[in-house]
């Protein structure tokens, strides 16, 4: 069963078509890797889909129900949730207290908030810094911050934009596995940008494949990473070893 649906979205910013009639699916409880070159328009598919900016042409569907145009914070609630390349959390506030807003603004109450953060907190791997101020945070562990406050608002289907970057590769690994638990053993549909190879090669059980705002193509990642489509326009020599 398709828990995501995206039909034909096409976004156009001073004339320059940055997505062009983009269509996939998602299957429930899948991981989707979206790969491509700087520029690709995977970010703002990402953009269109949440509702962060409107779509001049397309449809997305959640769980069947059409949620083009919704406002972010009604397509959260709606069951989808996201992850920003450029972290912000509320620095002059504890991880705790950022998670515990988050579970706020999804649908948890005030007299749980608290302990339903510390969970989650626990979930991601950041229970050393629970009480610490998110400022001065390393980057690991912000990154895992800013997961724990997408799952605050316990989403069906989560989109991760490259949740890997900036990280040093024995970071990567615990993330990866933590990734792997989300989908096994809560059930959750992830949807991944990702400019790490190995990331995707281990993670995707499918993959879509942007360039210059179109797809290129999709499949299985073995599959995609042989297509010389693909290696042209955007893998080149670059290694996929788990190692890379």
């Amino acid at each position: 069963m398709s828990i995501l649906r995206v039909e034909g979205l096409t976004k156009r910013f001073r004339g320059v078509t940055a997505v062009d009639g983009v269509s996939f699916e998602v299957e429930e409880g899948s991981i989707l890797g979206i790969i491509g070159p700087n520029g690709a328009g995977k970010t703002t598919v990402f953009n269109l889909i949440a509702g962060a900016i409107p779509a001049d042409s397309g449809r997305t569907h959640l769980e069947g129900a059409d949620i083009t145009g919704k406002p972010p914070h009604a397509i959260a609630r709606a069951g989808m949730a996201r992850t920003f390349q450029l972290m912000r959390p509320f620095y002059s506030m504890s991880v705790l207290d950022n998670v515990a807003i988050a579970v706020l603004a999804g649908s948890g109450t005030r007299r749980t908030a608290r302990d339903d953060a510390a969970t989650i907190i626990d979930t991601v791997g950041l229970g050393a810094w629970r009480d610490s101020a998110t400022e001065g945070l390393p980057t690991a562990a912000l990154k895992r911050l800013e997961l724990a406050r997408a799952l605050a608002l316990r989403p069906k289907v989560l989109l991760l934009d490259e949740v890997l970057a900036g990280l040093v590769p024995a970071e990567r690994a615990p993330v990866l596995d933590l990734l792997e638990r989300l989908r096994t053993d809560e059930g959750v549909t992830l949807v991944f940008v990702e400019h790490i190879m190995a990331a995707v090669m281990r993670l995707s059980d499918s993959v879509l494949v942007l360039n210059l705002g179109k797809v290129l193509t999709s499949g299985r990642p073995e599959e995609v990473t042989k297509d010389p489509r693909v290696i042209e326009a955007y893998l080149g020599e670059e290694p996929t070893r788990a190692d890379s």
